[in-house]
């Protein structure tokens, strides 16, 4: 910015609802050591955060787009699949990019990716079910955040197909080694981020988009929220549902997710190096967020309805609505009352499938970790019936990522 330049103003949205963002925020005081109440320059942060996109990527975008993708889009592959040392005369915004995201950060560990990833698998479906009734289908009521998801189709590609491609990027994220420069997950990482940055030059030209209310689309906070949707809140809703992570796996997760965040554009002041200040951040963030809108029902309604849609072998039609009313029930222990009327979900869900399961969910996490070798035969049950939860979703298709991931 040059000097002397005024900074955007923040976007309306930061903070409209204090009332509801508190509502939101307020289970996590439980789990928060000292006061997570923004300071007055953290608040300001958040905000400012509104109107900050991804530099890196947002340069090469407009590079890309200068130079014609039909170009430079098959360089950008390459480069992906093979590395930027497979194109010696690759073009300086090019290697540029690429020669950054290849370099892992100092504080990257491996040995903690791994046990990260074997974190993030040790819990099976009942992880899925966190990441898409407390991850998705809660963060709807962040009516802002929803935005860039109607403006670019999200209701015309349909629900079952958004929790398809976002699931595939999620496994292949936290698979063992998925996070290894050219494994599945820091390709698909990478391709999300491109997305992502093409989103946000589409939108800021779009006509009915607001940049004084919801700041820039696909901007730092609201990637940030979904970070932590998929770090902080899938960890805190797996012990919800009766699932005893320890502290040490909840830490190794949290590193993952540091670094997959670190390789989708989240600026590194914004990734937490440990459950505690992940709460704090999730707090802080959900004060911030605009409230339920119409957006909040036009995507809440359809992914209640995406267990329908799902590509069952047997007895679907009785498969398809047991999951429904399965995930209408978890969908309601997380957000309440006054949640499900704000995703216009029906009335008088009652939370029955996490109070019957939560126990016997307990038992059998505890018994399997007393047991020797009981850990592992959990972490290989869980990412094996996580790998088969694609094939429900994707059937006997080409499971490819082919649009932004679900943003919270």
């Amino acid at each position: 910015m040059a000097e002397g330049s005024a900074r955007p103003a923040i976007p309306r949205r930061h903070g409209a609802d204090l009332e509801t963002g508190r509502r939101m925020a307020g289970p996590l005081r439980w789990l928060i050591r000292g006061n997570p109440e923004p300071s007055p320059t953290q608040w300001q942060a958040i905000g400012e955060s509104l109107n900050q996109g991804d530099p890196a990527m947002d340069q090469l975008v407009d590079w890309m787009a200068a130079e014609g993708l039909r170009h430079t889009k098959p360089l950008f592959d390459r480069a992906l699949d093979q590395g930027i040392a497979a194109l010696p005369d690759a073009p300086e915004p090019l290697r540029r990019f690429f020669v950054a995201v290849e370099a892992r950060p100092a504080w990257v560990k491996p040995a903690l990716l791994a046990e990260g990833a074997r974190a993030c698998g040790i819990s099976g479906l009942t992880g899925m079910d966190v990441l898409r009734d407390f991850g998705l289908m809660a963060g709807y009521q962040a009516g802002a955040i929803n935005r860039s998801l109607v403006l670019t189709g999200a209701l015309q590609k349909g629900a079952q197909r958004r929790v398809a491609e976002t699931t595939k990027w999620w496994i292949d994220a936290t698979r063992p080694g998925g996070m290894e420069r050219g494994a599945p997950g820091w390709r698909s990482t990478l391709q999300v981020r491109l997305i992502h940055a093409m989103v946000r030059r589409h939108l800021q030209r779009h006509p009915e988009w607001d940049a004084g209310q919801y700041g820039l689309p696909v901007n730092q906070g609201d990637m940030h929220a979904t970070y932590l949707a998929f770090s902080v809140i899938f960890l805190f809703g797996q012990r919800l549902l009766g699932v005893p992570l320890t502290a040490r796996e909840g830490h190794a997760a949290m590193h993952l997710w540091k670094y997959i965040g670190w390789l989708m554009g989240i600026d590194e002041h914004w990734l937490g190096d440990g459950e505690q200040a992940g709460r704090i951040a999730l707090y802080q963030n959900l004060l911030a967020q605009a409230p339920p809108d119409e957006t909040s029902r036009q995507l809440g309604r359809p992914l209640a309805d995406e267990p329908l849609q799902r590509r069952y072998r047997r007895l679907a039609w009785l498969q398809g609505r047991w999951n429904r009313a399965k995930h209408l029930s978890i969908a309601r222990a997380f957000v309440g009352r006054r949640g499900m009327d704000a995703l216009g979900l029906p009335e008088g869900v009652l939370p029955w499938y996490p109070l019957l399961t939560i126990g016997p969910r307990l038992g059998w996490h505890l018994a399997h970790r007393l047991l020797p070798g009981g850990r592992e035969r959990l972490v290989r049950r869980g990412l094996k019936v996580q790998e088969e939860y694609l094939e429900v979703l994707f059937g006997d298709g080409e499971k490819e990522l082919t649009r932004p991931m679900d943003g919270h």
